[in-house]
């Protein structure tokens, strides 16, 4: 803690006498006073006579709850940081929380090791800015309707950001592996921002033939090409007071990536076929499975475009990065896919649980959710066992890979290129598994059904 000569102020706020105990004693430190009441009202009445430099608050507290609280402490003592804290903090609770000025958000179950290196930040970042910053302003609240299910903390350092950057116009890129659930987080970026009263406008750019891309993006005139039976208005158009999310940006052609360039630089473009400037108010958000420096790097993506879309990068964590989370998801899916089908509750075993978690994930939540659709469809009882989820254990999985992989580069013709040989092997035996079923195929290979298709096409 700061050993500054003035006495800081930490108040606790939590409805437990046995962790304002706990609390009490963890972050107990020399120039540190430390106040503690059990509900919400007498925290605001604390925050009136004394000035408090960090409030730690549980979110559920009477008689009102902690995300009220920090809203009230926001308005009367601007300059007070807030961290709150949970069991298991929701999506939107960490976005508004983040969004309504809260330093962080904890949940309680990592408090042993978080906790204190989170308030010494807080304290620290009072220190630094005592006397030199006005008051934040207060962001009201949303209604966001994303469910994004994790509780791990790479995911919920995501909220975080989401929660800052949603109410502002930049650019967002979001970067991750395919099946991460890019487009959930596009969707949170829209729903906590100004612009959530329209709906978000999405493209994948990655699924449509350069021809009509162009198109789709700016609309056409009638007659402008083949097919152009009557004026149409593009993506842009439609998304105008909204967002646009522009999903696998990175498989754009470089031709279009110029004319979208323009679009972010001054917000005017031209239907196809036309003259006239149109001028739009769009807020984009992009998402790509690859990685855009190394394309740029290749020749394959514009570099000031790249610029113009990075302002803020939010990175969705691979599944095999939080473990945790496997089990909540898991759980989730079946809840899901059994109310769907009107199948009675199928329960997962602790020793499923364990084959799910041990498992690479190479289609992260995406292949997860298609696993358990599996499951159920061939689940033998009501209780889901490792036989009912088959998933080998990691050793055994390398051990059958390596001895896979030798046996095909043993067996492979000396006459044909080794890649293009095992490419076609490797998507042959993907479709003999999955009935020649492309989109789980793809899932299987950790790619979108878009590129699947490039590939087939080859």
């Amino acid at each position: 803690m700061s050993e500054s000569e003035s006495l800081e102020t930490l108040l606790l706020v939590d409805p437990e006498l046995e962790f304002l105990d706990w609390s009490t004693k963890h972050l107990a430190a020399k120039g540190l006073r430390i106040l503690r009441c059990d509900d919400a009202g007498k925290a605001i009445k604390v925050i009136e006579k004394t000035q408090v430099s960090v409030v730690v608050s549980a979110i559920s507290l009477q008689p009102f709850d902690g995300m009220e609280l920090l809203g009230r402490i926001r308005l009367q003592s601007p300059d007070t940081l807030v961290i709150l804290t949970a069991g298991f903090p929701t999506t939107g609770q960490i976005i508004e929380a983040t969004q309504k000025g809260a330093h962080d958000v904890l949940r309680k179950e990592s408090l042993s090791f978080e906790l204190r290196p989170v308030v010494e930040s807080a304290l620290q970042t009072v220190e630094d800015r005592r006397g030199a910053a006005g008051p934040a302003a207060e962001v009201p609240s949303q209604d966001g309707r994303v469910k994004i299910i994790g509780v791990s903390r790479a995911l919920q350092d995501v909220f975080k950001l989401v929660g800052r950057v949603a109410r502002s116009d930049a650019p967002v890129l979001i970067s991750g592996e395919s099946g991460t659930g890019k487009e959930l987080v596009a969707k949170a970026v829209h729903e906590y921002s100004p612009r959530r009263q329209k709906e978000m406008i999405t493209i994948n750019c990655g699924a449509i033939p350069e021809n009509l891309l162009e198109s789709e993006l700016f609309g056409h005139e009638k007659g402008s090409f083949t097919g152009a039976i009557a004026k149409r208005a593009g993506r842009f158009e439609q998304a105008d007071g909204s967002t646009l999310f522009l999903d696998e940006i990175g498989d754009m052609p470089l031709s279009i990536q110029v004319k979208l360039l323009r679009v972010l630089q001054d917000g005017t473009f031209s239907r196809v076929g036309s003259n006239e400037v149109l001028k739009t108010d769009v807020r984009i958000v992009a998402a790509t499975h690859k990685n855009l420096a190394a394309e740029v790097s290749a020749g394959r993506f514009r570099e000031d475009l790249f610029y113009r879309l990075n302002v803020v990068e939010l990175r969705i964590p691979p599944l095999r990065e939080r473990p945790e989370d496997i089990p909540l998801l898991a759980e989730y899916f079946l809840q899901r896919i059994t109310r769907k089908n009107g199948m009675a509750r199928i329960r997962i075993s602790a020793e499923a649980t364990a084959s799910l978690a041990s498992h690479h994930w190479p289609g992260n939540v995406r292949e997860l959710e298609n696993t358990m659709a599996r499951a159920c469809a061939l689940a033998s009882s009501q209780i889901l066992l490792p036989a009912d989820i088959p998933l080998a254990s990691a050793p055994a999985k390398a051990s059958a890979m390596a001895q896979g992989l030798d046996t095909l580069i043993n067996s492979a013709p000396s006459d044909t290129p080794m890649l293009e040989w095992f490419s076609k092997q490797l998507v042959g035996r993907l479709l003999d598994r999955t009935g020649g079923d492309l989109k789980d195929a793809a899932a299987l290979l950790g790619i979108e059904l878009a590129e699947m298709k490039r590939i087939l096409s080859k």
